[in-house]
């Protein structure tokens, strides 16, 4: 059986792939295909816009975080009953960690899947096919097979863009012109139920946009290929089975898909939410993500109950591991932009700030109890305190970051998002 699988990469960020992505997951959806979303890195929160316009939990693939080994698998897994398979790329094409590793590149090769590019001819006409002469043939081992132009000016100009093309053998699929219906989502929205009608409507306008104006059946036909069988992933049978309780909610949810796989593979997982509900459920191992408890400070305050649960849990021995966002709601408060104090759970004693906000984001790697861990940070917050860390942390690059790692009995928190998809046993960092 044949599938159609791409991923869509752009020359530069601030193309418009992402907005492109969410129309193109919809048009699909709305076409009747069974679609599936990926994103290349360690993003949270396009996986989210692609679920709310394709109606299918995203996966990251990610070669920073993860083997090629398990890349190849997850993908396997997902795609393997879609009849499209969509790959939203990260940055430009060839940008990584390290040179190109783990770009978005990286990622086409190792899966052998085509590449759609999204380039932005701004003050530019027929120079477009020097800057995709250098696309096409810089890794010969890539298979750019179309184009997709963003901003255009006219029709006239499209006609230009499309010679070059031509000329150079690719597939120009359409042009989307100047509109600000294709505008980028905001990087901070949150998930409330207002804000998620925002990005299904921006989705829809979107998809309008690119049913007009791309040729999405030219799409498919020149990226179908044979469905491969998922190869099953490997997994420790001898690890002892865990319960586990994972907070999401509106102020909660920045969460690896793989993650939650490899939790349920071990056992049984109740979620429940900080904002919400009154206490924490029975577990033997308890999550709480990043997201955006800064947008919900009164009501996390206010749920005294939820707070006195998780202090219980903590006092008795109970393993916790908090991250990001879920990190500062285990701070003794957290001081909104405006200077506005909000006591939390007081599990560590230090404060966790949105004044003076600077965005801290990277690639992180430690090692703890004889375990290499990898993750990302992403956070404009910082925290205010004397608490010694209890791991050196390092960039992708291997020098050292300030960034620390907080122990309070079995409490592990940092603003660290850990990948522990690949992990033996998750519980090793607890010992």
């Amino acid at each position: 059986m044949t599938s159609s699988s791409f991923l869509i990469s752009a020359i530069s960020s601030g193309s418009g792939k992402t907005m492109l992505t969410l129309g193109l997951l919809r048009a699909l959806r709305n076409r009747g295909y069974g679609v599936q979303p990926f994103k290349c890195g360690p993003d949270y929160i396009d996986t989210k816009f692609h679920e709310l316009a394709s109606g299918k939990k995203s996966v990251n693939l990610d070669l920073f975080l993860s083997s090629s080994e398990h890349v190849k698998n997850i993908y396997n897994k997902y795609s393997q009953q879609a009849d499209v398979s969509v790959i939203e790329g990260v940055m430009g094409l060839f940008d990584g960690y390290e040179k190109s590793l783990g770009s978005s590149a990286h990622i086409a090769q190792t899966l052998k899947k085509p590449i759609v590019l999204v380039l932005c001819p701004k003050s530019m006409a027929y120079s477009v096919a020097a800057i995709l002469y250098g696309y096409k043939y810089f890794n010969p081992e890539l298979n750019i097979v179309g184009v997709i132009f963003n901003r255009v000016n006219s029709e006239n100009h499209y006609k230009i863009l499309k010679d070059a093309c031509d000329d150079l053998g690719i597939t120009s699929l359409g042009y989307i012109p100047e509109n600000d219906a294709f505008a980028v989502p905001s990087r901070h929205l949150g998930l409330s139920l207002e804000q998620g009608v925002l990005i299904d409507e921006l989705a829809e306008k979107a998809s309008n946009i690119i049913e007009k104006q791309i040729d999405i059946d030219n799409l498919l036909s020149i990226t179908k290929t044979n469905r491969i069988s998922a190869s099953p992933l490997t997994s420790n049978r001898n690890i002892t089975k865990l319960k586990s309780a994972v907070a999401l909610d509106e102020a909660f949810s920045f969460i690896y898909k793989e993650n939650i796989e490899y939790l349920e593979q071990r056992g049984e997982v109740a979620f429940f939410s900080p904002l919400h509900d009154e206490k924490i459920p029975e577990a033997d191992f308890v999550y709480l993500p990043g997201g955006y408890p800064e947008l919900y400070l009164e009501k996390l305050h206010q749920n005294k109950l939820m707070q006195q649960s998780i202090r219980d849990y903590v006092e008795h021995g109970g393993k916790l591991l908090a991250e990001c966002g879920g990190m500062m709601y285990l701070s003794a408060c957290i001081v909104d932009k405006d200077g506005c104090k909000y006591p939390m759970t007081g599990i560590f004693d230090q404060t966790a700030t949105m004044q003076n906000m600077k965005l801290s984001l990277g690639y992180r790697h430690f090692e703890l109890n004889n375990i290499k861990v990898k993750g990302h940070e992403f956070h404009y917050s910082h925290t205010e305190g004397n608490l010694k860390s209890i791991a050196q942390l390092y960039n992708a690059k291997g020098s050292e970051v300030s960034t620390k790692l907080l122990r309070y009995k079995n409490t592990i928190a940092g603003y660290t998002h850990i990948y522990w998809a690949e992990m033996d046993d998750l519980m090793t960092l607890f010992e």
